[in-house]
């Protein structure tokens, strides 16, 4: 079973309560909690659970704080062949670790992997998504939804079958699974990124080395809050750190971002470069 990591910042009341009970009835090896609250009430909840770690933080960030349980993770004598970054706002089944454990052991090419993820209500969330644009979040950001709806759908890659594989280069980083060994290759989060594009980042540099698919044969249920759309200060630090992104890889000449987006097909399971596209990049 994998290890976990959950960063926390004073969640709500009962949250992580019901994502640690889904995680102690999976059997994973071990839930680390970086607090970047220092919230003396996560502290309670973690000491009730003799498998989580719980580590007090500053607010260093989303990325950075996942960094600290995972240099603990690579530093054991014997780390585990996986890791799950997570949120506290996820739940999901008991029998669903082993079912994603089993998959990424038959498939030993996959670096990463995320499952279907559904709001309460059943409807999918499309986590998986195209390497955005700055149009994209540009539109996705500031424009009213009824406009430019096709490119909207297509960047959260709508249109795809969500009942087969995919091999898809951006995976949210609500429920992130990934193989450690590639994840040592690839790099941990990019501390740069306070909070948002940390997930993109990474999924993409694992990308470059394995496929990052997504797996429907489980699904996890995701009480998404969406902060930055109703806090100015949320939405000031998404811009920020999505200016910091496409510094790093390019406004609008990023070689990876077509190549990747262009790529996007069914995954058939052996590891062999995807047939034709699914997506055309505007």
């Amino acid at each position: 079973m994998p290890t976990v990591s959950i960063v926390t910042y004073h969640p709500p009341e009962g949250e992580l309560n019901h994502c640690l009970d889904c995680l102690v009835a999976a059997k994973v090896d071990r839930i680390y909690v970086i607090d970047n609250g220092r919230d003396e009430a996560t502290r309670r909840v973690a000491a009730g659970y003799p498998d989580v770690i719980y580590v007090p933080s500053d607010n260093v960030g989303y990325g950075a704080a996942h960094n600290l349980a995972l240099r603990m993770v690579m530093a054991d004598e014997q780390p585990p062949r996986y890791h799950l970054v997570m949120n506290s706002d996820v739940s999901f089944r008991a029998d669903i670790m082993g079912r994603i454990v089993a998959y990424m052991d038959s498939h030993p090419e996959i670096g990463a992997l995320q499952p279907l993820i559904l709001s309460p209500d059943g409807t999918p969330q499309y986590t998986c998504r195209m390497l955005p644009s700055p149009t994209d979040v540009f539109m996705r950001r500031f424009l009213p939804k009824s406009w430019f709806r096709g490119r909207r759908d297509r960047y959260l890659l709508k249109h795809l079958d969500l009942s087969q594989a995919w091999n898809i280069p951006y995976h949210q980083g609500s429920f992130m699974f990934m193989r450690l060994d590639v994840l040592r290759k690839a790099g941990l989060f990019d501390e740069r990124f306070f909070m948002y594009p940390e997930d993109m980042d990474l999924t993409r540099r694992i990308h470059a080395l394995s496929p990052t698919v997504y797996w429907p044969g489980v699904s996890v249920v995701h009480d998404h809050r969406a902060a930055s759309y109703v806090s100015l200060r949320m939405l000031w630090i998404h811009v920020v750190n999505m200016i910091r992104y496409f510094n790093k890889w390019g406004w609008i000449f990023d070689r990876g971002r077509r190549e990747y987006n262009k790529s996007i097909a069914p995954y058939d399971g052996d590891g062999s470069q995807v047939r034709g596209s699914a997506v055309d990049e505007a």
